[in-house]
């Protein structure tokens, strides 16, 4: 059920830092009062490492997964209010606005002397973020005559001061209060900023939509992401801070950074800027195609595009050494158990993968629900699932679950060890394939899904 969603447009122009509504030390609302409101007010922003509304027009994003799972323990119904800036999030908390603000924040010093913080949930590094074909500075003396924006009152602009302040007195940049990463992201994509700073999650994600940005160099060792909290709520810190150790525990908080960042490990341009160029020249051809496909067989549209992407990069008349053939490279074997009668027909092919990939979904026993279901099922078409039987018993024998994508791609590797493989029932495998296969997947079908907006 669509939760209730209080949007409140955060545009805040200040003639300068004199102007600025000093920010109380708030108190915050005590857990018996959350409890008794029946609902937890969370500040939040739109952006896709924090929360947004996604295809299905339903609310989604890490953050908001952990605080409808938080809410949840709690037994209250969360109410996001959404800002458009860190800073608006920071000074709204200030003003006890909100009962907590989950939007990707930094636990830094000069934030912990006005707010509480709960336990870390995922760690990330500042990193400075040009274009590729403009400049790339490998140092911080580097930075010095560059034209560098930040956001305003942010982690980055902390560290860019203390910076400033431990031996590089020529560094200068220019802070925003009117935009955010995403936006700066995409101004040094524009050539309008020589660079900016931003995380390296929000760094992973964007690279794909904008393939020309690279991250020359770090700004210091990896922090810490934690909800902020009124300086009063004790018994609030409390709470977040159980229920994370056993959200953690349990391995939804490891499901969840799997779900939403799992995907981002290896970042290659070229593909990347292929891949953007094909999706206007060759997907509109297909499309029809893969949506009716996955209609019929109960698959997401895009996620059966970016398959049949990364199986041939939807050529139609593509052919491995091995013999594998068309968008959607059936062997010989499967296009006649399939019923396809033409590999090198489009149509006749992607319906064949879409049943394939059907049936190997089917295959594996309820206990491995979605998205696992999905991964597993995609690297059983690839690397076969009598290999994939192999890892799953793999999976048990070194205390990992066979039902979990993140434990299975552990072992998947293990299959071209001969110490492993020559004790399992079918053998070596190239198990690395299979794990390199379905990131891709995913990573095709996440740009897709962005262009396609």
């Amino acid at each position: 059920m669509f939760r209730r969603i209080l949007t409140i447009l955060a545009v805040v122009v200040l003639a300068g830092c004199e102007d600025r509504p000093e920010a109380g030390v708030a108190q915050g609302r005590s857990l018996e009062a959350i409890k008794a409101s029946g609902k937890l007010v969370v500040l939040t922003r739109n952006a896709p490492t924090t929360w947004y509304i996604g295809r299905d027009g339903e609310p989604t994003g890490p953050e908001y997964d952990m605080v409808e799972a938080f809410a949840g323990h709690l037994d209250v119904e969360p109410e996001f209010r959404e800002l458009a800036t860190v800073d608006a999030i920071l000074t709204a908390l200030a003003n006890d606005e909100g009962d907590l603000a989950a939007a990707g924040l930094t636990r830094t010093d000069a934030r912990a002397k006005q707010f509480r913080f709960g336990a870390a949930y995922q760690d990330v590094t500042q990193q400075v973020v040009c274009r590729r074909d403009n400049v790339q500075p490998e140092s911080i003396d580097a930075l010095t005559g560059l034209d560098i924006k930040v956001i305003a009152n942010s982690s980055y602009s902390e560290r860019l001061a203390r910076l400033k302040a431990d031996g590089h007195p020529r560094l200068s940049w220019q802070e925003t209060e009117q935009a955010d990463t995403e936006t700066l992201l995409r101004e040094v994509w524009n050539r309008a900023l020589d660079c900016t700073v931003a995380d390296s999650t929000i760094v992973d994600i964007n690279r794909r939509y904008f393939p020309e940005l690279i991250a020359p160099m770090n700004l210091g060792r990896s922090q810490s992401l934690a909800w902020a909290l009124p300086a009063g709520a004790e018994e609030l810190e409390a709470a977040v801070d159980g229920w994370l150790g056993a959200f953690r525990e349990s391995g939804r908080l490891a499901a969840l950074q799997e779900r939403y960042f799992g995907f981002f490990e290896v970042f290659d341009y070229v593909d990347t800027r292929v891949y953007i160029r094909r999706i206007d020249e060759r997907f509109p051809k297909f499309r029809s195609h893969f949506g009716k496909a996955a209609s019929e067989y109960g698959l997401a549209p895009m996620l059966l595009a970016a398959q049949g992407y990364q199986e041939s990069h939807w050529n139609p008349s593509a052919r491995s050494p091995t013999g594998v053939r068309g968008i959607m490279m059936l062997t010989r074997n499967t296009a006649q158990a399939m019923g396809v009668d033409n590999r090198l027909d489009p149509r006749q092919s992607i319906f064949g993968g879409a049943k394939y990939l059907a049936r190997m979904k089917k295959r594996f026993v309820e206990a491995v629900t979605e998205p696992d279901r999905t991964w597993l099922a995609l690297a059983a078409y690839n690397v076969g699932r009598a290999h994939m039987h192999d890892a799953q018993t793999l999976a048990r024998e070194q205390g990992l679950s066979p039902h979990l994508w993140r434990d299975i791609k552990q072992v998947l590797p293990l299959l071209s060890e001969k110490r492993y493989y020559q004790d399992l029932k079918y053998g070596y495998a190239r198990g690395m394939e299979p794990v390199r296969y379905v990131q891709r997947i995913r990573e095709y079908q996440h740009i897709l899904e962005n262009e396609l907006r």
